[in-house]
């Protein structure tokens, strides 16, 4: 392949999908370039753009030098299936476009099951805070094609999903971070090998001299690094913390195995790129997180209530659980397929379990025999019942931990939506107090 063809310079371009990176991709690309669009849900389409969107009968007329896909779409489940599977040969992603533009950046890309936008952002803030030109992009920040003023020594710190990583051609990166692996997302991929091969892709593409961070017990990871011929370094993070960097800590954020283990990441990342301890320690305490992603809402001698709304899987919770006693669990929503509840059987003792939502059922098989639950159908009942529950409870502390172990597709159209209802639902029932007013 020549150089010619990795120019985006006069090619015809069709780009299927037109959310927020599809918008950005398009921009970037009408300038040099004989672009169309094409979307599901036609309305989206905004007026000014008319002119170049396509439907399925003129989209067969043209032939497209390649075919930009949202990674939110279905290859299987889209009205485009048989078109796009004809020239497969010609999809590629806004993550190919970037790196066929921007080869000589650092990339440092991060993916894994749970915690990868938490784990771009600080290490965002730790790159920003040593006064370099630094940008998050990806499925966090800006798109990726949004960005401007790019010079040779700008940094990008990308969070990526399996989707982005699966439809990616070209993609290349400096540093590789997958967090950990876990089921998820296997109504889109159909079975945990081609969701893994989907992650280690990131790895697989990448050049000799790159380097792989990878949790040290990995073995979905580690059959893979068997199974083909890695060129980067290979890098395996192990849990285990230095106490001289963690007993400086003094962000309760971090006082759960979650974000522990994935600031370990960033530790191992920060020694390769030769980033500042004391700089990194200094943005770790200052560091207040994400919204809705363990997210402490509250916190006193009494009471802590965490709003982890943007957990879909039990994995997902699993180091909440472990990090906490007296635990009132609300869970629920849209059950993920192959999702199973495998939890070592000393922590059930501290957990109470508020099933809400439309699949009941689903919950109750993994619960069964292992650890008490009640049903309550919707959360504000469940706060209800858990401020019923605990008038007798003489814990020194309580833990609510709103972390719903499902999609939010049931009664909200995201994890953001649940997660502010959630907070609301709390001010409104005056629930703090309730609590802390408890014997």
């Amino acid at each position: 392949m020549n150089k010619e063809e990795f120019q985006f310079k006069n090619k015809v371009i069709l780009i299927y999908g037109f959310g927020i990176s599809g918008k950005a991709c398009f921009k970037y690309l009408k300038r040099n370039n004989n672009t169309f669009i094409y979307d599901d849900n036609s309305k989206l389409i905004p007026n000014k753009y008319k002119k170049q969107f396509l439907n399925i009968k003129k989209i067969s007329k043209y032939n497209f030098n390649h075919i930009v896909i949202s990674p939110g779409i279905d290859l299987n489940k889209c009205s485009l299936e048989k078109y796009l599977k004809k020239n497969k040969e010609k999809i590629i992603s806004e993550l190919d476009i970037f790196y066929l533009e921007n080869k000589n950046n650092l990339k440092i890309t991060i993916t894994g099951t749970n915690g990868k936008s938490t784990t771009s952002k600080l290490l965002y803030e730790i790159i920003k805070n040593h006064k370099k030109d630094v940008r998050i992009v990806g499925n966090i920040g800006n798109p990726i094609l949004s960005e401007k003023k790019i010079n040779p020594k700008t940094i990008f710190v990308i969070e990526a999903s399996s989707y982005q990583i699966e439809y990616s051609k070209y993609f290349k990166t400096d540093i590789a971070a997958i967090l950990n692996i876990s089921p998820d997302h296997l109504e889109r991929h159909g079975t945990i090998k081609n969701y893994v091969q989907s992650k280690f892709k990131l790895i697989k593409n990448q050049k000799k001299g790159s380097l792989s961070f990878i949790e040290k017990q990995s073995k979905y990871l580690y059959s893979e690094i068997k199974k083909n011929k890695v060129k980067s370094k290979i890098i395996k993070v192990n849990n285990s913390f230095p106490n001289a960097f963690k007993n400086k800590i003094t962000n309760s954020y971090f006082n759960n195995l979650n974000n522990l283990n994935n600031l370990k990441f960033i530790l191992e990342i920060s020694k390769k790129i030769k980033l500042n301890k004391k700089i990194i320690l200094k943005t770790v305490n200052l560091f207040k997180g994400l919204k809705y992603r363990q997210q402490i809402i509250f916190n006193n001698k009494k009471l802590l209530i965490i709003n982890d709304s943007k957990s879909t899987s039990f994995s997902s919770s699993k180091n909440l659980l472990q990090s906490y006693k007296n635990i009132y669990w609300l869970v629920g929503g849209k059950f993920k397929k192959g999702d199973k509840f495998i939890l070592d059987k000393k922590y059930y003792k501290n957990i109470k379990v508020y099933i809400y939502g439309s699949k009941i059922n689903s919950f109750k098989k993994q619960f069964k025999n292992k650890v008490k639950y009640k049903i309550l159908y919707n959360i504000k009942k469940a706060l209800i019942k858990i401020v019923e529950d605990s008038k007798n409870d003489n814990s020194k502390k309580i833990i609510i931990l709103f972390s719903p172990a499902a999609a939010s597709f049931d009664n909200f159209r995201n994890f953001e939506e649940r997660g502010k209802y959630f907070n609301n639902q709390i001010k409104i029932l005056k629930f703090i107090k309730k609590i802390n007013d408890r014997k």
